[in-house]
């Protein structure tokens, strides 16, 4: 038997009626989730005069006023030791080489060592900096140069502690792959004030990259147009970013907009948002082209400056990706993500530890002096730390190792609304368990978009039959950390 119908006439119904369905109809998945994308409030967005979303990045109010319009992320991946940085324990010292009460250890499960292994007290120094008094390692001298512009959170907790799940959760606020990253969610609610790069830029520096991949800087079932782009940090920024020999610019254009009228008469007959994600990612191509390698050159950079971040043009290095990260921010780009992946001291952690603070304490501290002296810190979200923290307790024969802990450790936060100078939080006398100001990583993601103007309760996507969000069906705002 064919089909009748004019438009499909000579067909047979089982080749074109789940085509005709779904497009027709309008109730593809593609149609589905651009209608969610272009009507949906979650984000707190209007519509164009027309009453569509012509570009999904414009820029978009949040719910309320923010505090802040934009984020740079350390992710210092690995899992740094909070109780050789940050939370020094006198009694760790003193009990170093003994055995942890049993009753500290009922319950817990460690990823590698017998949890009943031996107490390892700290490997480094602290004393006291600013005004408040607090206590860091003297591997960060220069992160106490400006504590009293940071927030320090030594009560943070996870639920994971392997370094896949432990890294996709602070992403993504689940240990599952397919969820949207935080810098997605970022640039879905607020859209992106560049038009020349991408609103959510990926740095990534270290040994190795981070455990979790893509998954960190991915935008799960979003439209892949809020994903984040990852860039080098020497040369051009993307690979053949330049033309091939033989198209000149014109040729490219002309090439594009063929390609773009084409795209764009597909999209209005499936709604797929991936295809609105594709024309986009053509023309930013093309526009990058030019602001590529501006953004990468540092000429105009003072000595002063360079100096100040350890940068060196033309280097890949975490200290690059600092100064880069500032100036993305002064382009446009809505979440810059830095991956500094060398922070996993199972061993060496004397060694290790001190090479992976020379390397990014400077750059650091930089960034908070420049984005201050620019004006930039009061509306920039600056975040520092990793997935989860390190045992009390040795890893391995010798005193030279930490295994991963997700039941206390610390990050730093400046900028953007946070409380500075504050230290919030308190650990046991072991650094174990948090006992004070427990900030569970819902709690802080919460916070995050609060400062960002969104009540992370509303700020969803409709997937599947359920509204999803970055907390889930977690997170407390802290307000302890709010200026």
């Amino acid at each position: 038997m064919n089909c009748q119908d004019h438009c499909h006439r000579g067909q047979h119904p089982a080749a074109i009626a789940r085509r005709w369905f779904l497009r027709d109809c309008g109730v593809g998945l593609g149609g589905m989730m651009l209608a969610q994308l272009l009507g949906g409030k979650a984000a707190g967005d209007e519509p164009t005069p027309s009453g569509k979303h012509d570009d999904p990045l414009a820029p978009k109010a949040p719910h309320f006023a923010p505090k802040a319009k934009r984020v740079i992320y350390l992710f210092m991946a690995g899992a740094p030791s909070h109780l050789e940085l940050f939370d020094y324990k006198p009694d760790l010292a003193k009990h170093d080489g003994t055995l942890p009460p049993a009753e500290l250890l009922k319950n817990y499960r460690a990823a590698f060592i017998n949890p009943n292994s031996k107490l390892l007290g700290p490997k480094f120094k602290f004393s006291r900096h600013g005004k408040g008094g607090a206590e860091l390692s003297e591997l960060l001298p220069h992160l106490a140069e400006i504590v009293d512009d940071v927030t320090i959170v030594k009560s943070m907790v996870t639920d994971a502690f392997n370094h896949a799940p432990g890294q996709i959760l602070m992403s993504t606020g689940s240990q599952q792959f397919g969820r949207p990253s935080f810098g997605a969610w970022t640039l879905y609610g607020l859209g992106s004030e560049s038009q020349n790069l991408p609103g959510f830029v990926v740095l990534q520096s270290g040994a190795k990259g981070p455990s979790g991949g893509s998954a960190n800087w991915g935008s799960g079932f979003l439209p892949t147009v809020y994903q984040g782009v990852p860039f080098r940090s020497g040369g051009e920024p993307v690979l053949d970013l330049s033309n091939p020999s033989g198209v000149d610019s014109q040729l490219q254009r002309d090439t594009l907009d063929s390609l773009k009228h084409l795209n764009q008469m597909r999209l209005d007959v499936v709604g797929d948002p991936e295809i609105a994600t594709r024309i986009n990612s053509f023309e930013m191509a093309y526009r990058m082209q030019t602001s590529g390698p501006e953004l990468m050159d540092f000429s105009h950079e003072t000595a002063e400056t360079l100096a100040m971040y350890g940068a060196k043009p033309g280097e890949a290095s975490f200290a690059n990706n600092c100064l880069l990260a500032r100036r993305l921010i002064e382009r446009g780009a809505r979440f810059v993500e830095l991956f500094h992946e060398s922070w996993d001291q199972h061993n060496n952690l004397k060694k290790d530890l001190k090479k992976n603070c020379e390397d990014t304490d400077r750059p650091c501290a930089a960034l908070v002096k420049d984005l201050k002296r620019r004006g930039l810190l009061e509306d920039t979200i600056i975040i520092w730390g990793g997935e989860f923290g390190r045992t009390p307790m040795v890893q391995g024969d010798g005193d030279d190792g930490r295994d991963h802990h997700p039941n206390a450790f610390t990050m730093w936060l400046a900028g953007g609304g946070f409380k500075p100078g504050v230290v919030l939080g308190k650990s046991d006398d072991l650094g174990f368990n948090v006992i004070e100001d427990s900030v569970h990583v819902h709690d802080l993601h919460a916070t995050l978009l609060h400062l960002l103007g969104f009540d992370h309760t509303k700020l969803t996507f409709r997937f599947q039959g359920r509204d999803f969000r970055l907390t889930d069906v977690h997170g407390s705002v802290v307000q302890k950390l709010l200026a």
